[in-house]
């Protein structure tokens, strides 16, 4: 459903790398051809429904892996490859529910076995661009009504240290680089009427990179045009650019 603004978006914007979560497809029914007519190389891992990560690019992908270590459940919410040398990982981290939940504390574990898999797989010296939908709101200004959030499995003081924890290892969140103080949104519930134009959103999407490739972007911002077409995503492209010579 969401391919044709995807494939509009690659047409109109010049790009290295594309990352996409929450696919919702079996790696069988994943449009690997119109993706490639398009000029892009992909690769992914998902399921029926629920999941799924792909990575695209015009460049060869290479060392594609899925998954963390320790669980083969989780290869449909972590992909991880090299393009022109640089390290991505796309992640879709757990929801979690609600706070009471096991799902709740199966999102917390997640974390710190993402911090493993860093540790394991990657230094913080090491060119590294992490970025999906973390479903993590870090600040207040980061949700729309943080004083009636507050608890919410996106934005409690558990997943905040959380994330916290993890940009400690070595990553630095690019959209703040450039936006110390600035209210912006990643996320808008369907269910919530006219949410984008009424700014009832959350920032959970987000791009980490280590200080090597940090120093090297100029940009970071939102595009929020294509979460205001027919049949969008609830998410919408979140955009970082970097510079070699930067």
């Amino acid at each position: 459903m969401r391919l044709p603004i995807i494939l509009d978006w690659l047409a109109n914007n010049s790009t290295d790398v594309l990352c996409i979560q929450e696919t919702k497809a079996q790696d069988i029914d994943f449009p690997v051809e119109d993706i490639n007519q398009a000029g892009y190389n992909c690769v992914f891992k998902g399921q029926k429904s629920y999941n799924g990560v792909a990575i695209l690019s015009p460049h060869e992908i290479e060392n594609a892996k899925w998954g963390l270590d320790d669980e083969p459940a989780d290869r449909s919410r972590i992909i991880a490859a090299k393009i022109k040398g640089v390290n991505i990982v796309n992640t879709y981290i757990p929801q979690g529910r609600d706070v009471e939940s096991d799902h709740f504390e199966y999102k917390l574990q997640w974390f710190k076995r993402l911090k493993k898999y860093f540790n394991n797989h990657y230094a913080p010296s090491d060119d590294i661009v992490w970025v999906g939908d973390l479903n993590v709101a870090p600040t207040a200004i980061d949700v729309h009504n943080p004083k009636r959030l507050e608890g919410h499995v996106c934005y409690c003081p558990q997943v905040r240290e959380a994330l916290a924890d993890i940009a400690g290892w070595g990553f630095e969140d690019i959209f703040r680089k450039y936006y110390k103080d600035t209210q912006e949104f990643t996320y808008w519930d369907y269910r919530v009427k006219n949410a984008v134009d009424r700014g009832v959103g959350w920032r959970i999407d987000h791009v980490m990179a280590t200080k090597s490739i940090a120093k090297k972007s100029t940009a970071c911002y939102v595009d929020k045009e294509p979460r205001k077409k027919t049949k969008p995503s609830d998410h919408t492209f979140l955009i970082a650019e970097f510079h070699s010579k930067a």
